[in-house]
């Protein structure tokens, strides 16, 4: 297994859930924001070429920024043939594609999408919420690549165990990928940067911190104990082994 870290470099957030790079200049009155990276990640198994999350929807110079990292990375996008969403905030599905006079064009029309429905059903109820983007959850729900999971864990082909955990979000899902003795894991928002570890917090920003702090300190354990690769997203050290000192 080969996993290649897509970073989109450092952000600072807004309570508006607006996404600037940290080297751009501060606006007059701009306050109260987060600094964080943004980070997904390349999965290369036996046949198969897996993205889990999608970043930003940012464009450069005309083409996706995703699409370029990808390529640098040394692949063909139209060779991912799975996607893995945790959850469904738009910082983590922008990616997916773009909108060109009204339409929405996928960057990955090939790969097969593995999503929470539920999620997306939640989603759509929060009109009033800065994490979603209204407009690419309806695009998003028209896609003819969808692959719901329906059940609260389970598995999906012969590498990747899911669980849908909450915490984060209400349907947030957290996954692993297990190829011959190496097991990568991914908490996405509810384990996002390894600051988290420090401190046992429940954060107010998450929908149930209590539950996502709950888990971080289990996962921390099962870390160390099986020498997980933990894959970070909003973190700029984005994998990590919590053996390593």
């Amino acid at each position: 297994m080969k996993i290649i870290p897509l970073q989109f470099g450092v952000f600072r957030v807004s309570k508006e859930k607006e996404f600037t790079p940290k080297n751009t200049p501060l606006q007059p009155g701009e306050t109260g924001y987060l600094t964080m990276a943004v980070c997904p990640f390349l999965v290369v198994l036996p046949n198969q070429l897996i993205l889990i999350d999608a970043g930003l929807g940012t464009v450069e110079n005309g083409k996706p920024t995703l699409l370029r990292l990808i390529e640098e990375a040394g692949y063909n996008p139209a060779d991912i043939n799975m996607i893995l969403l945790s959850h469904l905030h738009k910082d983590h599905i922008e990616g997916l594609g773009y909108f060109k006079e009204g339409a929405f064009i996928q960057n990955f029309p090939q790969a097969k999408i593995y999503y929470q429905p539920r999620e997306l059903d939640y989603g759509l109820t929060q009109t009033d919420s800065h994490s979603f983007s209204q407009e690419v959850l309806q695009a998003f729900s028209q896609l003819t690549n969808l692959q719901p999971l329906h059940y609260n864990s389970g598995n999906i082909g012969n590498y990747i165990t899911y669980e849908v955990t909450g915490g984060h979000s209400p349907f947030h899902q957290v996954f692993w990928i297990k190829s011959g003795n190496e097991t990568a894991f991914y908490g996405a928002d509810n384990l996002p940067q390894r600051a988290y570890l420090k401190f046992h917090i429940a954060y107010k920003t998450d929908y149930d911190g209590k539950k996502a702090m709950e888990d971080r300190i289990k996962w921390e354990q099962q870390a160390k104990e099986n020498n997980w690769t933990v894959l970070l997203y909003h973190d700029t050290h984005s994998i990590i082994h919590l053996n390593d000192n």
